[in-house]
Order: C-alpha cells, then sequence, then structure tokens
C-alpha cells in the first residue's frame, strides 16, 4: 500500500543577531558596559555562571519569534562558554535568572511593558530597570509560593523599597541617594567603570615602582656604610 510521506519540517534558523543596536547612546553603553563587566569579574571564579550582555535569549524551541536581548543578563547553574544566542533548550532549560535593562530616550512605553511581560511569562527571577537620565531604579523579584508548584507559576512583584536592596541571586546592593546609581559587591567593593579600574592599577603600579626603588636606596646606603666600616677596619658582618 503507498503511504504519502509527510513534507520535512524546514530548519529553524536562530539569528544571532536581531538587527538593532546595543545601545542609543554612550551613558546607556557605559552602564551596560559597567554592570556586565563587573558581574563578570564578580563571578570569575564561579564556571557555572555565565554573564552576558546584549545576547539574544531564544526561550522556546521551535519558534524564532519568541526572543529578547537583555542589555544584561545571569544564568546561574550554565557554563561560562561563548555563545551566539542563548538557546533556553540547549541549556538544561535555565532561563537567565537576573536581568538588567537600560533605559535610553529611544525606548518606548509599549516596548519596556512588552520587555517586562516577556521576563514575567519566561521565568526571570530579578529584573532590574535603570533610567540614567533620571537616575531611577525600579526593581521585580519574582513572588514566592509552594514548592509544588513550578517557580514561573508566580509573578514578578515590584520591589518597592529599592534604594539599599540586596539583590538575592547576586548579592550586590543598589544605592540611588547621590546624583546617580551605585552598586556594592558583596564585600562592600563599589562597581567601577574600566577607566577606574585602570588608574587603580596604575596607583598601585606605581605605589610598587616607589616601594621597589625605596628598597634599592635602603640597600645602596647599607652597603655604603658596610664599606666605611670596613675602611676604618670595622667588620659589618660583626654588629
Amino acid at each position: 500500500m503507498y503511504q504519502v510521506q509527510s513534507p520535512a519540517q524546514p530548519e529553524v534558523i536562530y539569528p544571532d543577531s536581531d538587527g538593532k543596536p546595543m545601545s542609543d547612546n554612550t551613558k546607556q553603553f557605559r552602564w551596560i558596559v559597567v554592570i556586565q563587566q563587573n558581574l563578570e569579574w564578580l563571578f570569575a571564579k564561579e564556571p557555572n555562571v555565565f554573564v552576558a550582555g546584549d545576547l539574544l535569549w531564544y526561550p522556546v524551541e521551535g519558534n524564532n519569534k519568541i526572543r529578547n536581548a537583555p542589555d544584561v543578563m545571569v544564568a546561574f547553574g550554565r557554563p561560562k562558554e561563548d555563545r551566539g544566542s542563548y538557546q533556553q533548550w540547549k541549556e538544561e532549560n535555565i532561563a537567565p535568572q537576573v536581568v538588567f535593562e537600560i533605559l535610553s530616550p529611544g525606548n518606548t512605553l509599549t516596548e519596556m511593558n512588552k520587555k517586562q511581560v516577556f521576563y514575567d511569562r519566561y521565568g526571570v527571577e530579578e529584573y532590574y530597570l535603570y533610567d540614567p537620565d533620571k537616575n531611577d531604579l525600579s526593581g521585580w523579584l519574582r513572588s514566592g509560593g509552594s514548592e509544588t508548584v513550578a517557580p514561573w507559576a508566580h509573578r514578578l512583584d515590584v520591589i518597592d523599597s529599592i534604594d539599599n536592596w540586596t539583590s538575592p541571586r547576586l548579592g550586590i546592593r543598589f544605592d540611588v541617594s547621590g546624583e546617580e546609581l551605585q552598586i556594592y559587591r558583596p564585600d562592600g567593593e563599589r562597581f567601577a567603570t574600566y577607566v577606574e579600574i585602570s588608574q587603580r592599577l596604575e596607583q598601585e603600579r606605581q605605589r610598587a615602582e616607589q616601594a621597589e626603588q625605596r628598597a634599592e636606596q635602603a640597600e645602596q646606603r647599607a652597603a655604603r656604610l658596610a664599606e666605611r666600616l670596613r675602611a676604618a677596619g670595622i667588620d659589618p658582618e660583626a654588629f
């Protein structure tokens, strides 16, 4: 009996780029880099904490239209590997637990509302939205509940008191009391820009060089003193 073969399903392609720029201006880009790089530094010794910036996240296998590219995302339980995109079904179905978005003048309210719905729907535990022009930080935390209920069954609830809030997942603290957001590591060290880190390293290098020069000068003075003692018939080793 002749059987009709079902047509082969075309392979779904998951593009690595959505064609949109990473940022709209220098301020937004600077904040993305500061948060991403400092989180990378914070978890540098943790092999299974993946931190990325502007990486497309596909939560549903077979659908390349459902996607988002958080400005910064953190996935606990996933290795530090290069990726063209974060395809969740290839990541033990682990959704990024923490995401950050940095507002720019080009972002619309509708766009940001859609992002919040996306993060709520697909399992993000902590979502932080920062407007550097207004120094306004908002945060959402997924509500708890019974262990018998899947984590994504609970909703992202707004964090009412965000100033001095400490992220449950990251352990970092947010301070919005000044002119701009300050973020502190669990050890109290403030998140720093690349320029600040470079300046700090340069200062440490200069201090090390100065200490080395002082040690060399002290050694030279000791050698000269020893020579004078020998010239006077005194053994410096006797002291």
